[in-house]
């Protein structure tokens, strides 16, 4: 399923999306299956898979050591690859990763390779708009969204340039710094959704964790909230992850339906 198709079925239902981050291979390949069915059956609209990379610059300690973990446990992006062929999950999966990996296997490989596997989108954090033009020719031809990140200090010249080449949706990082659970939403979340001037779907992540934050932010006027370290801390955990996942998912997807009403 592309991205704007889902999109499209929750603006029919009234619905904003929640969108659930977590680290392929943490703790193991299959486990995240079984991790993925639990979000879906939790609500999540849209699932992030993240290709672990050994130098997340854009992430917290929580998703750091997530990655750490799925990287000593043998996942690489072949098997990524293979895994994300594996996943029926009747939602759209998107790719998280860093531009080393994808430069490594080549940007039309990498595309083709997401496109052959059911990824709808890639989110790579580290590549700047005003270099992305060959990854973004590889995508456009493998009908994958390549998706961009603005941030609470990003200008206006340079935000128009942005949401000019983003699709699927925009990343809004709620707050400076890197990922990870947070106490509060940050006033700069609602400072930066009134700056985005765009029809594709806004979609807010970097500190949400909690069913009020979630609610907060779709008031705020977010169309999306993405939430990872708090389904990573869970997995981090090992007790009775699935059932955890599932019920943060829940409660985070009731918070987004409240926010819109």
């Amino acid at each position: 399923m592309r991205i704007r198709e889902k999109f499209a079925q929750l603006e029919e239902k009234k619905e904003k999306a929640l969108i659930a981050y977590v680290c392929a291979g943490d703790p193991t390949a299959e486990a995240t299956k079984d991790i993925v069915s639990a979000l879906v059956r939790g609500g999540a609209d849209i699932v992030e898979l993240g290709l672990p990379f050994s130098d997340p610059v854009a992430d917290g300690p929580t998703i750091q050591a997530a990655s750490q973990r799925a990287l000593d446990a043998g996942m690489n992006p072949d098997r990524y690859f293979e895994l994300i062929a594996s996943i029926k999950a009747g939602v759209p999966l998107v790719c998280m990763t860093y531009y080393n990996l994808i430069y490594k296997r080549g940007l039309e490989r990498f595309a083709s390779d997401c496109a052959l596997s059911g990824i709808s989108g890639i989110i790579v954090p580290d590549l700047p708009a005003e270099e992305s033009d060959d990854l973004q020719t590889a995508c456009r031809k493998h009908g994958i969204d390549l998706i961009f990140l603005v941030t609470p200090v990003t200008n206006e010249a340079r935000m128009e340039k942005i949401l000019g080449k983003t699709s699927g949706f925009v990343y809004i990082v709620s707050r400076l710094g890197v990922t990870g659970a947070r106490a509060d939403v940050a006033r700069s979340t609602t400072e930066i959704l009134s700056r985005v001037h765009t029809d594709v779907p806004k979609a807010v992540g970097f500190g949400i964790s909690d069913r009020e934050q979630a609610r907060e932010v779709i008031a705020a006027g977010a169309d999306a909230v993405i939430v990872g370290s708090a389904f990573v801390n869970i997995i981090a955990s090992g007790e009775d992850v699935n059932a955890r996942v599932e019920t943060l998912a829940r409660e985070l997807k009731s918070a987004c339906r409240e926010g819109r009403n």
